[in-house]
């Protein structure tokens, strides 16, 4: 029985490149989306197409109830699953903290941190030893911007990464002997659409003088990451950050 996987933010970006790629290594893949469902359902069709298994399963993983719900559809269609990618994540403007309103660092953290451990949570329920399970992995997506700060841009989402790095680690120690392995992996300058979200669509290509390697990595770059660290080849690894930033 082929391996499942849950990838949150699925549709697009590097949790689209993540769900292809997976598939083609035998996932049977769940691609979560919030209102995209077009986009979503192309990345399903994809695979399918290629003779893979998916599904997509809507939910804002930043509302409790409906993470849930989003875990129970997975059961349900596909069985418990044995990799959680942790990839939903948001920015938005480029910001001082002195402007910044607290309805933007809630949205921020509801989604980029509190969604994460509850994802967690759930997926831990279904891996782990301690609860009849059979093991697992999980992989959460931080940022190189959770050690360069964010400075006058988005100092809320470098923090917001900040707090899945820590969360890395606890939870790997938290879960070692229980079969289930958790480690992050940290993107730097990616050309995806999250960029056009926070106001700077080319964001990618301006930035690329700061990298050591001069270019915007891609999303298939990061996937292959994610992917290895789901997977039985980096069994001994736990607890780790695994940086796709070209040396920034």
């Amino acid at each position: 029985m082929n391996p499942i996987v849950l990838i949150t933010g699925g549709s697009r970006g590097i949790g689209a490149a993540t769900a292809l790629l997976a598939a083609q290594k035998g996932f049977a893949v769940a691609v979560n989306y919030t209102t995209n469902s077009l986009a979503a359902d192309e990345i399903v069709r994809q695979i399918r197409h290629n003779g893979g298994t998916a599904i997509t399963v809507q939910a804002d993983v930043g509302v409790e109830a409906q993470a849930m719900a989003m875990f129970d559809k997975v059961d349900a269609k596909l069985g418990p699953i044995n990799a959680l990618v942790n990839n939903a994540g948001v920015v938005d403007v480029a910001c001082r903290v002195d402007e910044m309103s607290v309805a933007r660092l809630r949205r921020m953290f509801d989604i980029n941190v509190l969604g994460s451990f509850v994802c967690a949570r759930e997926a831990v329920k279904r891996m782990s030893t301690r609860h009849g399970g059979t093991g697992g992995s999980i992989v959460n997506v931080s940022s190189v911007a959770a050690r360069l700060g964010g400075p006058g841009q988005y100092v809320d989402y470098a923090a917001s990464k900040g707090a899945i790095d820590t969360f890395t680690v606890g939870l790997a120690k938290e879960v070692a002997l229980e079969g289930i392995r958790v480690n992050a992996v940290r993107p730097g300058i990616i050309d995806t659409e999250i960029h056009a979200s926070g106001g700077q669509p080319d964001r990618a290509n301006q930035m690329a003088p700061q990298v050591p390697m001069q270019r915007p990595g891609t999303a298939l770059e990061v996937a292959q990451a994610i992917v290895w660290l789901m997977s039985d080849d980096s069994s001994y690894t736990t607890g780790s950050m695994v940086d796709v930033a070209g040396g920034r």
